[in-house]
């Protein structure tokens, strides 16, 4: 074992020493583990695990094991099954559950486990785990990236796309609005209110709790928001989705890392989330920039000045939403359309497009564009492990 290597489990089980010895923190995760929904799945899934019983030890072994996962077995192939045998404990209706994953201690713990496994995928000895996932990625996949000496796991998740792989369409049409990242698209919510929760076939939004506070929020009131998901084995980088001028910018909203309350129901069998319930994630570790853009008229002429915001959020792993300094400094400042805006570092995330109202009706593409893949089964039952005909539902909470 390299000095890397030896300082990373030094810190490991000081963090390890220190939960131990939490006592609100051991009585917030019994509380969890009184609530704990058995797991739906069956014990022959890898992604099944049953908490029920389980006390701290095994908790602390869990987490030790994840690492130790990442260190020497670490994979495309099943890079979500230990977020997800880890979600059971908030699954469905435990109150406690949620409570553990995203308030104080439990929320502290986990942010603290996540910069833990940042630092590890920051090691030199992390170059082993770009090995497995380039040979799992393909050299189909991989033939759209920069090929680099990356010194660590961190620098080749964040790899770069090669110039021509991803062309912006309609660079000079401002009414073209772009993907901001290779994602999974969804419409989420329509009519956004500024401080109540609109709910629109089991979805929420909350945009003064998503822009924290921001004084834009009203800006998108009556508006539509889109969810943009990356994948873990996806280019990590966002992008503007369309030109103007940044005038808000923030990449420091802390937060929580866990806390989806149904993680199977979020994959969905790869129509990644359809219908989920997104005011789980408006608490979540995040930032934003909100681009002032222009509209045009049916004739192509000026219409005024409108606002589009783009929230990139980390998801579970993630334990870092990065902006260039470009949008960290003095604002406002332009933005050309597809232009970088940051990335994310290991783990699942997710981008929410904010558009005022009635601007945004819906997701429209043009004949000939791309609006999907035809994968190997093999690569399906991977990123998407469950059958949308026996896709996971949250429980009803008890009495109803």
């Amino acid at each position: 074992m390299t000095q890397g290597q030896e300082s990373f489990w030094e810190k490991f089980d000081e963090f390890i020493e220190k939960i131990k010895n939490d006592k609100e923190l051991r009585d917030a995760y019994d509380a969890a583990i009184r609530g704990v929904v058995p797991c739906p799945l069956k014990p022959t899934d890898p992604a099944y695990r049953d908490w029920r019983g389980r006390d701290f030890d095994y908790l602390c072994d869990f987490l030790k094991d994840w690492c130790v996962w990442q260190e020497e077995r670490s994979g495309v192939d099943n890079g979500l099954t230990y977020i997800e045998q880890f979600s059971w404990i908030n699954y469905g209706d435990n109150p406690a559950g949620m409570d553990f994953v995203s308030q104080s201690p439990g929320r502290e713990m986990l942010a603290e486990f996540t910069n833990l496994q940042g630092l590890q995928m920051d090691l030199p000895e992390s170059k082993e785990v770009i090995k497995r996932w380039v040979k799992q990625l393909g050299p189909k996949r991989m033939d759209d990236y920069k090929i680099e000496d990356w010194q660590s796991f961190n620098e080749f998740f964040i790899r770069e796309i090669k110039e021509d792989r991803r062309p912006v369409d309609a660079q000079e049409d401002p009414t073209v609005v772009v993907a901001p990242a290779d994602c999974v698209i969804n419409m989420i919510v329509d009519e956004l209110a500024e401080d109540t929760l609109i709910n629109v076939k089991t979805t929420a939004m909350n945009l003064s709790t998503l822009l924290d506070g921001s004084e834009y929020a009203k800006r998108f009131i009556g508006g539509t928001a889109v969810s943009c998901i990356l994948m873990p084995d996806s280019y990590h980088w966002y992008h503007a989705p369309v030109a103007g001028h940044v005038v808000s910018a923030r990449h420091d909203i802390g937060g929580a890392y866990y806390g989806i309350r149904n993680f199977p129901r979020l994959l969905d069998n790869g129509d990644v989330g359809y219908g989920y319930d997104y005011k789980d994630f408006q608490d979540f570790r995040r930032g934003y920039v909100i681009i002032k853009t222009l509209y045009v008229d049916a004739d192509g002429g000026p219409d005024g000045y409108g606002y589009v915001a783009q929230v990139p959020v980390g998801l579970n792993s993630i334990a870092s939403v990065n902006f260039l300094p470009k949008f960290t400094g003095e604002l406002p400042v332009p933005v050309e359309k597809g232009e970088r805006i940051g990335n994310f570092k290991y783990g699942g995330s997710l981008n929410i497009l904010l558009f005022e109202k009635g601007r945004f009706p819906a997701v429209q593409l043009l004949q000939g564009q791309r609006i999907g893949l035809l994968e190997d089964p093999k690569v399906t039952n991977q990123r998407f492990p469950h059958s949308p005909h026996t896709q996971l539902r949250t429980p009803p909470p008890k009495g109803r």
